[in-house]
């Protein structure tokens, strides 16, 4: 049997194909090239794509015994990612590039990739769990069994063929384990940070990265209250998403949270934390992973963001591609652009990106 690897330079990628390899499977080490740090406006060392990471990811190949390949989509990722990545903002919305990432470019080119090289599996070092379910005939994701490692929640978006062709090796294992299997093996990379942040915006200054990728300047505009009432000015949407108190710039007898932002009229609507509150969602671009579609209503719970605690909760398909949720109790600043990712157990059922 023949296994991808997908290697970042990382310690998880790493120890993955260690683990692999040691199943006895035929591996192929490979790094996917996404950007150019001078073309994002990065001259750091240690982003995703720095020499560095890929030394590292060839240096772990090499100590294992398996060849090494680097694949440029340096193109796809600035179309299948940046740019949308860009354009949400401009229209107001907070969106998760590393689950687009994901649904675009690894388990989708990569993916391919892994068939054009006549492998079985796409490995990666996500924490996270597989399994098939041979009642129903699904492919099923499951949350990782270390909660705090978990990241089920960015590979919702992975569909059945997907499912039976990918494989999890840390899923049942926590980082400290990880980090000694690294050390075990020699690699130089065992003590290596985690990535933190998105991987091309690595000091966390989105509005920055927008302005400086795109060349476009976002004007400033009104500051607005629930009536309209003119508080004052912001400096453009794209430095504000939904619940941000800091940096509003807005003397206030009480504290201020972003409640709205329309692109339209490029005001930013502020109010109270209670202005925050919902029960209910719509959601779009859909991927259902335990049934085809939601017959009637469904119990399970949901986050509507990466780490978001799981809330109870009933969902209903109103149409194909739309998913509604209704929490029991309200929650606080869902955010169009984020997804909503619907949990039984530890199953992961679907989701979605809010609207």
């Amino acid at each position: 049997m023949k296994a991808l690897i997908a290697m970042s330079g990382g310690v998880d990628s790493s120890v993955a194909a260690q683990i692999m390899s040691s199943r006895g499977y035929e591996c192929i080490g490979c790094t996917m090239r996404l950007y150019e740090n001078d073309v994002v406006g990065m001259d750091l060392w240690d982003t995703c794509c720095s020499l560095e990471n890929t030394q590292d990811a060839r240096s772990v190949s090499e100590k294992i015994g398996i060849p090494y390949h680097i694949v440029h989509y340096e193109n796809l990722f600035r179309q299948e990612v940046i740019e949308p990545f860009i354009d949400e903002y401009l229209h107001g919305r907070t969106p998760n590039p590393c689950i687009e990432c994901n649904r675009r470019l690894k388990f989708f080119y990569l993916f391919g990739k892994m068939k054009e090289l006549g492998c079985d599996y796409l490995v990666t070092g996500h924490y996270a769990r597989t399994k098939y379910d041979p009642r129903t005939g699904r492919h099923l994701l499951l949350k990782a069994l270390d909660p705090a490692k978990d990241q089920s929640y960015v590979l919702y978006v992975l569909t059945q063929e997907q499912l039976a062709h990918v494989q999890f090796p840390l899923g049942d294992r926590d980082k400290a384990t990880t980090r000694e299997i690294a050390e075990e093996s020699g690699f130089q990379n065992a003590r290596k940070h985690d990535s933190q942040d998105i991987c091309f915006v690595p000091d966390g200054d989105y509005a920055g990265f927008i302005e400086r990728f795109s060349g476009a300047k976002c004007p400033a505009g009104d500051f607005v209250d629930a009536e309209g009432n003119v508080l004052g000015r912001h400096k453009g949407i794209i430095h504000y998403t939904l619940g941000q108190r800091r940096g509003l710039g807005i003397p206030a007898a009480h504290r201020c949270y972003v409640t709205k932002i329309d692109p339209e009229a490029n005001t930013v609507t502020l109010g109270t934390n209670e202005d925050l509150m919902r029960r209910t969602l719509f959601a779009r671009r859909i991927n259902l992973i335990t049934v085809d579609r939601i017959d009637g209503s469904l119990r399970c719970s949901a986050k509507i963001r990466y780490r978001h605690k799981e809330q109870p909760c009933t969902v209903t398909q109103p149409e194909e591609d739309l998913l509604k949720v209704v929490f029991d109790e309200p929650q606080r600043a869902i955010t169009p652009g984020q997804s909503v990712v619907l949990y039984d157990g530890d199953l992961v059922v679907g989701g979605g990106v809010i609207i």
